[in-house]
């Protein structure tokens, strides 16, 4: 096979657009690869792994580790013109590099052959970067219990008061 020149992927920009393509996942970690259409032949890589995984010297570990499969992997086997991307999962740092080594090398395998998952849709939902704005203005006023007007809960919805607690038992 032809060994290909990797470079380096630096902005955030190129990550999210790396999210839209192909994704093969592994139980050690899970590639995202993405034909960027530029005509530049170049196959990129980046790497990422969450405070979720660990402190800082667990995902630096486990980002040296990415970096060696890389070097050692990706040469011989990238999608030419592609954004790699490896996130790391949990058990990523304790498998055996043999067994990385052989799961990475399945999951360019199967994405090139076009075998990959398909592109997630959007974000999760939880109100971060990219989820589609703060939760806050996606709150409608019909669903506050307010009326065209925006004068607070309408009797049409049923709800009765001002939803201040008071004194009296409920009925």
């Amino acid at each position: 096979m032809p060994r290909r020149a990797v470079g380096r992927m630096t902005r955030r920009a190129d990550y999210l657009a790396a999210n839209r393509g192909q994704r093969a996942p592994m139980p050690g970690f899970v590639l995202l690869v993405r034909d960027r259409g530029n005509g530049d032949s170049t196959a990129r890589l980046g790497i990422t792994v969450t405070k979720k995984i660990g402190g800082a010297v667990i995902r630096n570990r486990m980002k040296r580790r990415f970096r060696a499969l890389a070097r050692e992997i990706l040469p011989a086997h990238a999608i030419a013109g592609a954004d790699h991307v490896l996130i790391g999962r949990e058990g990523g740092v304790e498998r055996d590099y043999a067994l990385l080594a052989a799961e990475l090398e399945k999951a360019l395998r199967r994405i090139a052959s076009g075998k990959g998952a398909p592109p997630r849709d959007g974000g999760r939902g939880r109100g971060g970067r990219g989820s589609g704005g703060n939760k806050s203005a996606r709150k409608s006023d019909a669903s506050m219990g307010a009326d065209a007007a925006g004068n607070g809960p309408s009797a049409a919805s049923g709800e009765v008061g001002d939803g201040v607690p008071s004194d009296e038992p409920p009925t």
